[in-house]
């Protein structure tokens, strides 16, 4: 399963250069990972009011293959890796045009209120199986 998110470049997205500061592509990682979530038809803020669980970005690793720049248009792919009982591990790639900008491994866990690990949700384990 991969889920696609649209993205334009703004202005505030860039340095000085032109080009997008090298930390807006986390955010543009973060903010697909969220639209696909809620894809899922999974409520963040439900799962934190009702089971006081939260998903957290346990580790990145990311490699910077091209520059963006201003009023590109972009994509993020969201790709499920691998799905265990406590981890969920994402491929994700913002791409231009088809030609790969960016590309991070992103695992992610579920902690509970006292910032412990818990296991995913078996509603999340079963639709990405």
């Amino acid at each position: 399963m991969t889920h696609r998110l649209p993205l334009r470049v703004y202005y505030e997205d860039t340095d000085m250069a032109g080009i997008v500061y090298h930390a807006n592509f986390l955010k543009f990682i973060e903010r697909a990972r969220s639209d696909w979530v809620r894809g899922l038809g999974v409520d963040q803020r439900a799962m934190k009011e009702e089971q006081g669980q939260v998903f957290v970005v346990r580790r990145i690793e990311c490699d910077y293959l091209a520059p963006a720049h201003y009023d590109d248009e972009l994509l993020v792919e969201t790709t499920t890796e691998q799905v265990t009982g406590v981890r969920l591990t994402m491929r994700q790639v913002v791409t231009r045009g088809g030609a790969p900008l960016f590309s991070a491994l992103v695992t992610v866990v579920v902690v509970n209120e006292a910032g412990q690990p818990v296991r995913l949700p078996a509603n999340i384990r079963r639709q990405l199986h």
